[in-house]
């Protein structure tokens, strides 16, 4: 994917009798219809609506609100029956490249100047076939390591942790020393030592980053599936190893991103891979058990020496049958603009505004928790790496996931789990004729 070096002469067009600084518009009685990500930590941001609907004159009706591996299939099932004429929707860096084509080109209904602020690697991420179909927003994602900093500092676990593994007890830099601590501090049911999402992209996506964490690949140079190599064993078996010692909760082949946020806010697990999203819930009293005692470190290294580091974006995107694609941009770009990214980064989301960034610096100062935070994300995000670019991706995950839980669950081995899924997987990108 590259940049567009020219702007299309629709958007010279609309530039030449708008600029910024005319958003957000006027669209008195236009309605526009959205379908949303939901969850907890996207709640602020949708407040704002309100704001664009007043400015505006325009209305905006939220026809769906869910999470986006359920947005997905709706999405998808919209594409089949030709219903695509609601215009606003959620969208992700690791989801759009199964469908550029309904949505349109942002640039076409927006300035050049709207979109300047906007960090370079983000725009072109969200650019495909030479068409920018999505607005990122202030939800740059990779993860980090949240734990119980009380856990460590307790002199009774230092002395019995050294004890039984060996080495002095400190927050894990490694996946296997994860493990160990899980083990260590889990105490089923009441309390567990780490938790992870077990369905859906959510595994399929751990799974990936630890396989490229040991040094595996999940596609060879062939584009053919990899992940069922000596390293992407290595890497179920961290999963398989934690459920069956019961160091992580019995639901997780069932759990998301929400269950996982909601179950470290519990004080119920010791240690969290999580995304910066949840940084500021964290550690809000109101919200958490573990507010004040909430640290947080760079993900941890696999076999290879390699740290983890999945990562994406969240977005806004417009479709192609909406009616009212000036106001739908204009909605898209509201939801995208400083204000918003300042808004939703106060909680912990890493900004893909450039202003935005001085902004969250300066804010931090004099906050430890979230200097914190930007410091540990920033580390992480140095060794961000993307899911594999090709639009079968969402669909290699739907054949993965349910072998990965079949291993986690004892049904398959690992490595039984993993061929099935290579066949399969194979099957997907030769439908899809890409093999």
């Amino acid at each position: 994917m590259k940049l567009l070096t020219t702007v299309s002469s629709a958007a010279l067009a609309l530039a030449s009798v708008a600029a910024a600084q005319d958003l957000p518009g006027s669209f008195e009685g236009v309605t526009i219809e959205a379908k949303l990500i939901g969850g907890q930590q996207y709640e602020p941001l949708y407040a704002r609506i309100a704001e664009w609907e007043e400015a505006t004159g325009a209305t905006v009706d939220v026809i769906s609100k869910k999470n986006h591996f359920e947005l997905d299939r709706e999405i998808k099932s919209d594409i089949a029956i030709g219903q695509l004429d609601w215009c606003v929707g959620s969208n992700h860096s690791s989801f759009a490249p199964q469908y550029p084509g309904i949505y349109v080109d942002l640039r076409d209904y927006l300035p050049e100047e709207a979109l300047s602020d906007f960090v370079p690697g983000n725009i072109e991420s969200a650019t495909l076939n030479d068409r920018l179909v999505m607005l990122p927003r202030a939800q740059f994602d990779v993860s980090a390591l949240y734990y119980q900093k009380s856990l460590y500092e307790d002199e009774d676990n230092k002395t019995a942790f050294e004890e039984e593994y060996g080495y002095p007890l400190a927050v894990p830099d490694t996946w296997d020393q994860v493990a160990d601590q899980a083990k260590f501090f889990a105490d089923a049911p009441n309390f567990y030592g780490t938790q992870y999402a077990g369905k859906e992209e959510a595994i399929a996506g751990r799974f990936y980053e630890i396989l490229v964490a040991n040094g595996g690949e999940f596609l060879n140079e062939d584009g053919e599936p990899a992940f069922n190599s000596e390293a992407g064993v290595e890497a179920l078996n961290w999963f398989v190893d934690l459920y069956q010692a019961e160091a992580v909760p019995a639901g997780v082949p069932n759990y998301l991103w929400d269950d996982l946020g909601q179950g470290f806010a519990s004080g119920t697990v010791a240690l969290n891979l999580d995304w910066p999203g949840w940084a500021g819930f964290f550690n809000d009293p109101d919200s958490s058990k573990v507010a004040g005692d909430v640290g947080v470190a760079p993900p941890p290294k696999g076999s290879a020496g390699v740290r983890s580091g999945w990562s994406g974006f969240h977005g806004f995107s417009v479709t192609e049958d909406c009616a009212n694609p000036e106001a739908a941009a204009s909605l898209v770009w509201f939801l995208t603009n400083a204000d918003s990214q300042k808004l939703e980064s106060a909680a912990g989301p890493l900004p893909s505004r450039q202003s935005v960034w001085d902004h969250v610096i300066a804010e931090a100062e004099g906050d430890a928790y979230r200097t914190d935070v930007l410091e540990t994300f920033q580390v992480a995000a140095e060794g961000a790496f993307p899911v594999p670019q090709t639009p079968a991706w969402i669909e290699i995950t739907n054949v993965l996931y349910p072998e990965l839980q079949a291993a986690i669950l004892g049904d398959a081995t690992p490595q039984e789990a993993l061929d099935t899924a290579a066949e399969e997987a194979t099957y997907v990108l030769e439908d899809a004729g890409e093999l």
